[in-house]
């Protein structure tokens, strides 16, 4: 007797598993989520074949010319066929054992085949079309051993149902007479009559495989594209929000800076008697917020890539000593040309250092502004701190704001970096901003 076998589904080589593919698979036990009468619906087609066999295998049973004890036999071959069929869809891995079961009992007890035995054809399509990988090669292997048996139960046996189809009994006797030659194509012929509707099956698996691959191939691509959309829309995202921090940055250094100028020339106007002196800052302070206005501008309407600015980092300087601010202005090495977007940087960076040291920073001491071309440009601005109750601690950054912030992106967006330190001197507390500016692209 052939063991059952289950539904495996890997398959032992490795490769993809056969029956992974199946359109038709058995049905889960039921459970608290799956409604009973669903699984008995689903068996109702496979039923009613199976009684259809049934009915024709104990009519075939009943009408044969023999012992009554034969009929109970021959019936029990009938409804054991009938129930092969009934579960070739839904377990054929059990249809396959119950045939091989029915095959032995005829071979112990000497049961003659039947008519309707003929319909193991759909077992043998079943176990191609739906069964595990393991149950295909058996099935494989099982048609040209039953067809071996065939012949030899007629050879020993007799034909049974067969017979009395051929309406014949001297074709029954001849046939024990067979030479090999005609048993072997008896053997041949049977292989076909069961091979015919496994290739059958096996064709509509395969079929349904490639229907089924592509699917998945189609899913894939669609995913594939999805993600290319979400990935687009992503980048766009960031790409936008990178250009608001950046406008954001760009206003917040030209306002800053030019509000910080014109308050400090204010608060000097105050204390001057001359009025040509003081019609003298008012026109200053007017000066630079046309300048501002400009710059804020220009920095709306070209929001893709501000373009370097006409003025070189003197101007800024030359704006802070307009404002009444002492600065003592430092070059050391020689200037090098720049690249647009890294002359915006630098440019950038200066303004918010000389803004934070007119904010923060005491008017009767001089603002120190340092460039350094030593590979690359490095900018130090210096400033003595103001009194103020709400001083940071020695040693510590204070505020680190927006403004801080910002400097520190613009520099690592080009490859520079940003070092801010708070320090006691000489009993007073000073604040030193250090950037490096790269001065070729790339930070080359």
């Amino acid at each position: 007797m052939v063991p059952l076998l289950g539904h495996a589904r890997t398959d032992p080589a490795g490769g993809p598993d056969i029956a992974a593919f199946d359109t038709v698979a058995p049905p889960p036990g039921p459970g608290p989520d799956r409604d009973p009468g669903a699984d008995w619906q689903a068996w109702v087609p496979d039923l009613a074949v199976a009684a259809v066999v049934a009915f024709l295998g104990l009519f075939e049973a009943a009408t044969a010319w023999v012992m009554p004890i034969s009929r109970v036999e021959l019936a029990f071959v009938a409804i054991g066929t009938a129930a092969a069929v009934g579960l070739s869809r839904r377990l054929p891995a059990a249809a396959l054992g119950l045939v091989w079961a029915v095959c032995g009992v005829q071979l112990v007890f000497g049961i003659d085949l039947m008519l309707v035995q003929v319909t193991i054809a759909a077992v043998a399509f079943g176990t191609a079309r739906w069964g595990s990988t393991a149950t295909v090669w058996l099935s494989a292997l099982s048609i040209p051993v039953a067809a071996m048996i065939v012949v030899v139960i007629a050879n020993a046996r007799g034909l049974g149902g067969l017979a009395d189809l051929a309406g014949n009994a001297s074709l029954v006797e001849s046939l024990r007479d067979l030479s090999m030659t005609w048993q072997v194509t008896g053997v041949l012929v049977g292989t076909a009559a069961l091979g015919a509707p496994w290739l059958a099956g096996l064709a509509l698996r395969y079929g349904d495989r490639a229907r089924r691959s592509r699917v998945s191939q189609q899913a894939a691509e669609e995913d594939t594209a999805r993600a290319v959309r979400e990935t687009g829309q992503a980048r766009e995202i960031a790409r936008l929000r990178e250009e608001q921090a950046r406008l954001a940055n760009d206003v917040h250094d030209v306002v800053g800076h030019s509000l910080a100028v014109i308050l400090a020339q204010a608060e000097s106007a105050q204390y001057l008697d001359d009025p040509q002196a003081l019609k003298e800052t008012m026109a200053k302070i007017a000066t630079s917020a046309r300048t501002s206005l400009r710059d804020v501008r220009q920095v709306l309407t070209d929001t893709k890539q501000p373009p370097a600015q006409p003025a070189g980092l003197e101007t800024l300087v030359d704006g802070v000593r307009a404002s009444g601010h002492e600065v003592v202005s430092t070059e050391i090495g020689v200037p090098r040309p720049m690249p647009p977007e890294l002359e915006v940087v630098a440019f950038r960076v200066l303004q918010e250092m000389l803004t934070n040291a007119i904010k923060h920073g005491r008017r009767d001491v001089p603002v120190h502004v340092e460039r350094h071309w030593e590979g690359e440009l490095r900018i130090e601005v210096r400033n003595v701190v103001a009194e103020s109750p709400f001083a940071a601690p020695a040693g510590t950054v204070a505020g680190g704001g927006a403004g801080l912030e910002g400097m520190r992106r613009r520099l690592e967006s080009v490859g520079g970096r940003l070092d801010v330190r708070r320090r006691d001197e000489d009993g007073r507390t000073t604040f030193t901003a250090t950037a490096w500016v790269p001065v070729r692209a790339g930070g080359a």
